[in-house]
């Protein structure tokens, strides 16, 4: 299934399939980024979206599992300063 995943880089605002994502559900399951959702590198910011995204795709411990590589392969590549809007397949 294809999912849609936009980020306003102003506000730190990330939509998945057009239902904005908060960051605090993914900071009590593994708290990398307190400030937040960011992108463009592979850093904490970086993560915590990455887990934010595969927690409500899947069940926690498949989400574990699967949000670092989603970050280096989807979330590190996006344009640091920038809005993006990508469609992705999991």
């Amino acid at each position: 299934m294809f999912h849609k995943l936009r980020g306003e880089v102003v506000t730190r605002t990330v939509y998945l399939d057009e239902v904005a994502l908060s960051p605090h559900k993914s900071q009590r399951v593994k708290n990398h980024s307190p400030d937040g959702f960011a992108w463009g590198y592979g850093g904490s910011g970086p993560a915590q979206l990455a887990l934010a995204v595969m927690l409500e795709l899947y069940p926690q411990r498949i989400a574990l599992e699967k949000y670092q590589q989603f970050k280096f392969n989807t979330i590190a590549i996006l344009p640091m300063k920038e809005d993006f809007e990508i469609e992705f397949e999991a």
